[in-house]
């Protein structure tokens, strides 16, 4: 089970990586001890204190850091299924038997410790759909491959919806840029991304101005592909035209008008791809008439499928609902807190906004707020210079190691990284909505740094393997 190659232990380690996630666990912690520092206690060394409890997640992490680089590496391909069917079924009895917390009923409480498993599940579906995309047999190209692929990701984001942390379910998403890597046609990604477009954006715009956005990318897309501008110029003036004249005649209002020309339209241009084998056309003509269908259905999904709280975010993100006391306090004292940062920060345990409170959350989801205040624009590049290091670190890992299976699993990590940094950084600036995302090894949390923890250094060591088993040939 433990490895024993004659180079030592730990021969082939990446050190840069290691050393990259060192320094962040470390920043993470002298953040979080200027977050929580209470001047009431006493006593430094207090359990009390958010850092201490902190410093003994990382302990317990480093012990199953190097735990986990002493196991042989086929070990994590053969436990990949187990290990997924453990987290669903923790998913689930979590969603059965947990403790709602901030509306989202995602935590085992145990005495004063509070475990959330989702953090767990994606290191179990990482594996999973590196094995099953591993596979001698598997064709990323092939409908019922990518219907294996499809459950793998969709059966725990489905479960997680349902416990309400929308924002941990989105995470898996994530591994869109995985598969896209791995070779995943573009008729399948676009339409994906196209969906994401739709939603927010029929938000901003009213329906038939969003048709027309999109009807314009389209045609424009096309007319850049093809070189024949003047002929697509001439089928959106008609377009338009028809659609004009359809309102004027009829009762039918504008947006009917064009759905009606456009169907008409997208009808002949299916039938003439199909005759004269235009896959490019037909494929453009499908997302069309996709996007069609789709639009009308977001106000029902809106209304229906999102929770209040979550309707509010969108609203506020979008700029259509302002509550400066309510939904929108905790991002723009966010923002006042890293604007006051400046250049180089007001220093360490310096910062007004923390130090009074004003920002809820400062040592967990908004953990980048108080690296903002009290490090400024230095601190705050310095620390997404890390983690970006370590993302592309990820990357060339997964490139240098020769089976598809340790590969998959390095870009699944460098994937939910990415996705983590970006949308946590995004919502303490007010770029993105507001999710309970933590920044990875930054944020407060033990179930978080454990489970990040042992998402990267699996990757480590199956990184590590491909020298080691080079070595002993």
């Amino acid at each position: 089970m433990f490895d024993s190659s004659s180079e030592g232990l730990f021969y082939g380690i990446d050190r840069v990586a290691l050393l990259l996630y060192v320094a962040l666990v470390a920043v993470g912690l002298v953040c979080i001890t200027a977050a929580s520092y209470d001047e009431r206690i006493d006593d430094v060394f207090s359990m009390s204190h958010f850092y201490m409890k902190q410093l003994m997640w990382i302990g317990i992490s480093w012990t199953v850091a190097l735990v986990l680089l002493l196991i042989d590496h086929k070990y994590f391909h053969m436990w990949a299924y187990p290990a997924y069917i453990l987290g669903i079924a923790s998913l689930v009895a979590v969603l059965m038997f947990g403790r709602e917390v901030n509306g989202a009923k995602a935590w085992f409480q145990l005495g004063d410790v509070r475990i959330q498993p989702v953090e767990f599940a994606k290191i179990a579906t990482a594996l999973t759909l590196a094995r099953v995309m591993s596979a001698y047999s598997f064709s990323i190209s092939r409908p019922s491959d990518i219907v294996k692929v499809a459950v793998v990701i969709m059966l725990p984001l489905g479960i997680i919806i349902l416990q309400n942390d929308t924002g941990s379910g989105v995470v898996l998403c994530s591994f869109l840029f995985v598969l896209y890597r791995e070779g995943l046609s573009r008729a399948i990604c676009m339409p994906l991304v196209l969906i994401v477009f739709l939603f927010i954006f029929s938000f901003i715009l009213e329906p038939l101005a969003l048709f027309l956005v999109l009807l314009a990318a389209l045609v424009v897309y096309s007319a850049a592909r093809s070189g024949r501008w003047s002929a697509h110029v001439r089928f959106m003036a008609f377009t338009l035209l028809c659609s004009l004249l359809l309102s004027v005649a009829t009762p039918l209002s504008g947006y009917a008008s064009l759905m009606i020309v456009c169907g008409i339209e997208a009808a002949v241009l299916i039938i003439a791809a199909v005759q004269n084998k235009a896959y490019e056309i037909l494929w453009l003509t499908a997302m069309f008439i996709g996007a069609m269908i789709f639009v009308p259905t977001t106000d029902y999904i809106f209304d229906n499928v999102l929770k209040p709280h979550q309707r509010d975010r969108v609203l506020s993100f979008v700029g259509m609902k302002s509550d400066p006391l309510g939904i929108d306090y905790n991002v723009n004292q966010s923002q006042i807190a890293i604007g006051s940062g400046g250049f180089a920060g007001k220093g360490f345990m310096e910062g007004t906004q923390i130090r009074y409170n004003f920002v809820p959350e400062k040592h967990t989801d908004f953990i980048f707020c108080t690296l903002g205040e009290e490090w400024g624009f230095v601190g705050t590049i310095a620390v997404l210079g890390l983690f970006i290091a370590l993302i592309l670190r990820l990357m060339k890992m997964g490139e240098r190691i020769k089976e598809p299976f340790g590969r998959i699993y390095c870009y699944c990590v460098a994937a939910i990284l990415l996705f983590h940094v970006m949308v946590n950084v995004g919502m303490a600036i007010g770029l993105m909505p507001v999710m309970g995302i933590p920044l990875p090894l930054m944020s407060y949390g033990g179930s978080s740094l454990v489970a990040f923890t042992m998402l990267i250094i699996i990757a480590i060591r199956l990184d590590a393997s491909t020298r080691q088993d080079a070595a002993n040939i």
